[in-house]
């Protein structure tokens, strides 16, 4: 291709932004800059307040202004001028779904070039804002090219790609990780230095304080643990925070469970090297994957998760890389977070699978590669017809 191949990116948030999905865009956006002949830009909405534009990793980023946001979405007018005046100039946009503005905007434009959807995620708890995105979100899922799902289980546990005619416009292609970065950040005994007692074992958990992270079952569960410490890393509203902090102070565990708060990109590594174990106890649709059970894994920490039908389990396998409880069990929680934390040989059997897995199955370069691939495709199946997919 001669000619540069003008890619962007669209999705609700970016850096500083903290997000699974958030993590991927920034990734996938300044590995691809550093492909040959490639030029990326970034569509994104401010969480509330004025629009501005700033350079990351050497990708520009575009912050469209926000009222604020409603059922999880942006609510953004600035964000159709953004996309309007950056489609001319893009050869293929990725859309990381769901994320309703996007779709609106792109039928809206009339958009002409390669379209690729990275599915994350059905549209789980806002049903009212289903009831009017859901006729939106088929016409687009009709005008894409391509839809990436980063595992099977997105698929089959999805209302939208499970349909006969979208599951064929389906590719997988998983998630990915930088391991050489993880390996080359210097360890540091960040959670030893808060634990109560040097024998404790280190369970960690690090995510959003929202709905389905399941934090309030994993808070039931340690209630019934014995020698362990519980780390929490990341941060929610005040209103959930402080209803978390509530349930340690009647349980009496102040002194065993940790409020970490938000960490830097080092801190966050070197917290998931000095765990014993992760616990990822999801319970809705809503975590499609867990990205941040593959950086447990590369420091070689078995992982416990929940047996939801989407890529979750997928990620750290039962009984080879760690142990998955079913959905929502406070008790089998509890047992398999023991069960582990009594067995430090198993620890480290799960432990060393696991990283073996992520090295064969998840490092980023191979992942990068295929989007890239697909993004071409798709960039280049419009150029050569001059036509819009209907």
């Amino acid at each position: 291709m001669d000619k540069p191949l003008h890619i962007l990116q669209v999705n609700k948030a970016y850096f500083p932004h903290i997000g699974g999905i958030e993590s991927v865009v920034r990734t996938f956006s300044k590995e691809l800059k550093k492909y040959p002949n490639v030029e990326v830009q970034v569509l994104v909405c401010q969480e509330k307040g004025k629009g501005t534009e700033k350079t990351v990793d050497g990708v520009q980023v575009h912050y469209a202004s926000s009222l604020g946001t409603y059922f999880s979405c942006p609510l953004s007018l600035d964000f159709f001028l953004k996309f309007r005046r950056l489609s001319h100039w893009a050869d293929v946009i990725e859309f990381h779904m769901p994320f309703p503005l996007g779709d609106l905007a792109c039928l809206l434009s009339r958009y002409k070039g390669g379209v690729v959807l990275a599915w994350h995620s059905d549209v789980v708890r806002q049903k009212t804002l289903l009831r009017f995105y859901g006729p939106i979100l088929k016409r687009f899922l009709k005008r894409a090219d391509t839809i990436i799902a980063a595992t099977k289980g997105h698929i089959d546990s999805s209302y939208f790609l499970s349909k006969k005619e979208i599951r064929e416009k389906c590719r997988i292609i998983p998630y990915g990780l930088n391991t050489k970065a993880y390996d080359s950040v210097p360890k540091k005994p960040i959670l030893q230095q808060l634990q109560m007692s040097p024998n404790s074992v280190r369970v960690l958990f690090v995510g959003r304080f929202v709905y389905y992270k399941g934090i309030e079952v994993l808070l039931e569960a340690f209630c019934s643990v014995k020698g362990c410490e519980l780390f929490l890393v990341g941060h929610g509203t005040a209103e959930i925070e402080e209803k978390l902090h509530q349930m340690v102070a009647e349980a009496h565990q102040e002194k065993l469970i940790h409020f970490m708060g938000n960490l830097s990109d080092e801190q966050l590594r070197q917290a998931f090297a000095d765990c014993d174990m992760f616990v990822l106890p999801s319970v809705a649709n809503s975590e499609a994957f867990g990205i941040v059970q593959m950086e447990a894994m590369v420091y070689g920490k078995p992982v416990i998760n929940t047996n939801l039908p989407t890529g979750v389990p997928y990620v750290s396998i039962h009984k080879k890389t760690g142990l998955t409880v079913s959905v929502g069990d406070a008790s089998a929680l509890g047992n398999a977070i023991q069960t582990l934390a009594d067995d430090a040989t198993r620890r480290k059997t799960y432990g060393d699978a696991g990283r073996r897995r992520v090295m064969q199955e998840f490092e980023e370069s191979k992942v990068v590669r295929q989007v890239y691939e697909t993004l071409e495709t798709a960039a280049q199946k419009h150029r050569s017809t001059g036509e819009e997919s209907v």
